[in-house]
């Protein structure tokens, strides 16, 4: 007999489940669009891919408990999703009605926690204690694990690290505040940044204008990226500029939490040596007592986007402990 937890990943768009065995494989991965907008069609739309999985399983197999990442911030219970922005859930007892609906042990917990307790146990951060994870999309998300235990804050939304505050007065943040380091350090930054180059008449900004087809509207962070690691001058600055955005937030958390390793995470962390390394020179050029102090090492991630469902999965099995 195996036993196996479900790892589900809930997003704004789409909802991934899969069975994840103890050495973090995944088996019978599948997905389905969100229905963000109702939060008792959402826990039906989890439960039956629970459901759905647990009709697959090998004889013999089973399932003893489902972890949830959900996009929103979630107490210290592991039970309430409290508020999240593109999800209909307010206050939402979401392990009640997922148990309810599922027939299960369940644990909710804030997406990037599950992501950053992925690559503490099994991804970029297993030989460590102490672990921040940075994830850079279109915002900047981050999880915690300090002393080998996840952290989650008296309320349980710690590491909200996207929206630190490092610019006063700069530009607005979508959380309603200014200058948050999401604005200066995400792919919606990238995107940005370039697009204003481009529309500005920065000297060398044709290239990437012909890959968008000559409309600056369609620059991407993706077509950004690709343009770096073609050597393309603008690109490589806009992408170095990022890095170091980032590289300088991370060495403010250094300052305050001392962990061993940083990881990056992401779709814009995917663009390689060329962005990790301004993270790392970033990182260098800010962090407090550099030269009398050992010095964290920044690492890329491991799990891509399988982390959170991974990450999930584990805390469900872990469940007593964490």
């Amino acid at each position: 007999m195996t036993d196996l937890t479900c790892g589900v990943d809930v997003g704004g768009t789409k909802i991934a489940a899969g069975l994840v065995d103890e050495a973090g494989r995944i088996s019978g991965a599948s997905r389905v669009p969100t229905p963000a907008g109702d939060a008792r069609a959402l826990a039906r739309a989890v439960a039956g891919l629970v459901r759905g999985l647990e009709a697959d399983l090998a004889p013999g197999d089973r399932i003893t408990g489902v972890g949830v990442g959900a996009a929103g911030f979630v107490d210290r219970t592991r039970s309430r999703v409290l508020f999240a922005p593109n999800i209909a859930w307010r206050d939402e007892d979401l392990r009640s009605v997922l148990e309810e609906e599922a027939g299960l042990p369940v644990v909710v917990e804030n997406d990037a926690n599950a992501a950053a307790w992925g690559e503490f146990v099994l991804g970029a951060g297993r030989d460590v204690d102490d672990l921040l994870l940075v994830t850079v999309g279109t915002g900047v998300g981050g999880g915690l694990v300090l002393d080998g235990e996840l952290y989650r804050g008296a309320f349980g939304v710690a590491a909200e690290i996207g929206h630190l505050r490092v610019v006063p007065g700069g530009l607005p943040c979508g959380c309603g505040n200014l200058g948050c380091w999401e604005q200066y350090a995400s792919g919606s930054a990238l995107v940005r940044t370039a697009r204003e180059a481009v529309a500005t008449g920065d000297p060398g900004s044709s290239p990437l204008l012909e890959r968008a087809g000559g409309a600056v509207e369609a620059i991407t962070g993706p077509m950004v990226t690709a343009a770096a690691h073609d050597g393309d001058p603008l690109a490589v600055r806009l992408v170095t500029d990022l890095g170091r955005w980032l590289g300088e937030g991370i060495a403010s958390l250094t300052a305050v939490l001392d962990p061993a390793v940083a990881v990056v995470g992401g779709g814009v962390s995917e663009s390689g040596d060329l962005f990790l390394d301004a993270v790392r020179q970033g990182f260098r050029e800010q962090l407090t007592g550099r030269l009398h102090r050992p010095e964290l090492e920044i690492r890329p991630a491991e799990l891509g986007n399988d982390a959170g469902l991974i990450g999930a999965a584990d805390l469900a099995r872990q469940r007593p402990r964490t």
